[in-house]
């Protein structure tokens, strides 16, 4: 039977993010998005989980960056909680608003087995990133040392403590300004090598950009 993990190892192993876009075949990108569909972004609760027998928890997941810098990804039991998965994304910040106001975005982190024995899927420490199917790069997973270290990185999301979603710029710093988004997500456990979060959106009326994150272990 085909696993979760294996459903998205095709999507992992597309083109560069910095190829241009007319290198892309209409035959990959219609393959990338039938895979994509099997994931449907969930916007009626935990309730479809039953279909899909997977455990559902909430979450939090917040995109911040200074504007002419990278994009960061944090991942938190709740606002007010350490990130248990915080990485600098090899995608501009900029980039990445672009992406968001065409529609939905779709990111999948992979890595690799560790040798180390038990050791939790947000726990790996080098990650290959994509974007809506295109290949952006590598980016190494923070620890809470680091990020509390790091400007860029923990202090952001404690001045975010209390906000349970929404978007907007912070204050200035000798970097310029830095914006994030904020959202709650579902997250859907497929096994311990693979899970993905998806937006809660309640309304269903398409006004705010549809955000999916994939995260995969492979062998």
């Amino acid at each position: 039977m085909e696993t979760p993990g294996q459903r998205f190892l095709p999507l992992l192993r597309q083109s560069s993010y910095q190829e241009k876009s007319t290198r892309i075949t209409t035959t990959t990108t219609t393959t990338i998005s039938r895979l994509l569909k099997r994931f449907p972004i969930l916007s009626s609760g935990c309730k479809r989980m039953i279909h899909l027998r997977r455990p559902c928890t909430t979450t939090t997941v917040t995109i911040f960056g200074h504007r002419k810098g990278r994009a960061n990804l944090a991942i938190q039991e709740d606002p007010n909680s350490p990130p248990t998965f915080l990485v600098e994304l090899p995608i501009p910040n900029i980039s990445l608003h672009k992406e968001m106001a065409h529609g939905s975005v779709k990111l999948a982190l992979e890595c690799l087995e560790s040798s180390t024995p038990r050791k939790k899927l947000v726990e790996e420490h080098v990650w290959a990133v994509y974007c809506n199917g295109r290949k952006a790069g590598y980016s190494f997973r923070k620890r809470e040392s680091v990020a509390i270290a790091d400007n860029g990185g923990w202090n952001v999301l404690s001045n975010l403590m209390g906000v349970s979603a929404g978007a907007g710029v912070m204050g200035v710093d000798e970097e310029g300004e830095t914006s994030y988004m904020r959202a709650r997500v579902e997250r859907v456990v497929g096994s311990k090598d693979s899970e993905a979060l998806y937006t809660i959106n309640p309304d269903n009326n398409g006004g705010a950009p549809e955000l999916s994150i994939f995260l995969v272990r492979s062998s």
